[in-house]
């Protein structure tokens, strides 16, 4: 007979290992192109000590003179609090006593439950990674209620979710919002319930402000703090930013490639861009004959540009690419994901006063860049 300790066990011995396969390898080829590791987390931060420049102990000289002077690596330290991320199902016991005697109905119950889940979350964490650890989601350009209100951008949004609504002054002032629909022509959207949005409000996924992965938006950007420390201070945490303004060519590429390989002898290996962006690379190499589609980590496929695999991702900014060495990046995490368990050791818990079990699934993680003098970006590219 079926029971909540069935669907305990099947959530536990099951239903992880695909959820975490899933998530880490298969949602996202960034994602799955950078190690996940759980050295130099400490406590609830990750603590990271990255080597500066070069040795300075290296010189030449005469057969008698002196040898050069001894002078060890310079070093930094890169700090940051690991991010608890969280996703969660919910199961009647209606439905659940409703399959009691058909195992073939409790086992679809839970398959559409956990793929609702799997889908959320890489939705999820698939945007977390462009952004800037905020948690901003859009803004509002024009005022109004929700049925007329205008946002600048519905990259970041689909129906069903949940969001929070913030002032431009950072006050709270509106919390548990669902979105009902998305008329993404107009970039309006319908919500659960009324309320009066004013220029520069914007939204945030439920308690999630200032709390996100720290993303490649605030990696790459020009100024401000990135693990603690100072962009102005340490110039070799700001990438290489290249504003394009224009039509997209392999030189231009090929340009930001040995700008960065021929300054800081790294290894561009993906070019992680916008579709309207891959678009335009496409149009160029099919010009010339040059397409050749390829293989990629995780099962993707792709083509190259400039020697480069090129992933396109639907929250990377319209006109943007990023040049990446993914070897300078990790995700740094307490533990894979695993379910929370209450005293008695169970995953499905009733909630207080309902006929209603929920699971919770957590991830404790935070993405780190070692190398940002390493990378670059180039901005404003327009397809031809």
């Amino acid at each position: 007979m079926i029971t909540t300790q069935t669907a305990d066990n099947a959530l536990r011995s099951y239903y992880l290992d695909v959820i975490g396969e899933t998530l880490d390898k298969s949602a996202n080829p960034f994602l799955a192109a950078i190690k996940k590791t759980t050295s130099d987390v400490w406590g609830r931060d990750v603590r990271k000590t990255v080597r500066v420049g070069f040795n300075g102990g290296v010189g030449a000289g005469t057969e008698e003179g002196a040898l050069p002077a001894a002078s060890g690596n310079n070093y930094a330290q890169l700090v940051s609090t690991l991010k608890n991320l969280y996703g969660s199902i919910e199961i009647t016991d209606k439905a659940i006593r409703a399959s009691q005697s058909n195992e073939g109905a409790f086992v679809n119950l839970l398959n559409d439950e956990m793929d609702g889940l799997v889908k959320s979350a890489s939705f999820n964490f698939g945007r977390m990674l462009f952004g800037d650890g905020s948690g901003k989601l859009a803004t509002v350009k024009t005022a109004g209620d929700a049925d007329t209100a205008e946002f600048d951008t519905l990259q970041n949004l689909a129906e069903g979710m949940t969001v929070d609504v913030y002032n431009s002054s950072n006050a709270s002032q509106k919390e548990g919002l669902i979105i009902k629909a998305i008329d993404r022509v107009n970039k309006k959207i319908a919500f659960s319930e009324a309320h009066s949005f004013e220029a520069d409000d914007y939204l945030v996924m439920q308690h999630s402000k200032d709390l996100e992965i720290t993303g490649l938006k605030a990696i790459f950007a020009k100024e401000g703090k990135l693990y603690g420390l100072d962009k102005k201070d340490n110039p070799w945490l700001v990438p290489n930013i290249i504003e394009v303004e224009g039509g997209l060519t392999e030189s231009t590429v090929q340009k930001a490639i040995d700008s960065v390989e021929g300054s800081y002898g790294g290894k561009i290996n993906m070019i992680l861009c916008s579709m309207d962006v891959r678009r335009a690379m496409l149009n160029d190499l099919i010009k010339y004959r040059r397409f050749e589609p390829m293989s990629f980590e995780g099962g993707f496929t792709t083509f190259s540009y400039s020697g480069v695999p090129v992933v396109a991702d639907r929250f990377c900014p319209e006109g943007t690419a990023y040049l990446i060495n993914t070897e300078d990046f990790a995700l740094h995490q307490l533990c894979d994901w695993q379910w929370l368990e209450g005293e008695d050791g169970k995953i499905l818990k009733q909630v207080a006063g309902k006929p209603v079990y929920t699971a919770t699934l957590v991830k404790y993680a935070e993405l780190m860049c070692y190398r940002p003098c390493g990378q670059a970006m180039l901005t404003g590219i327009t397809e031809a």
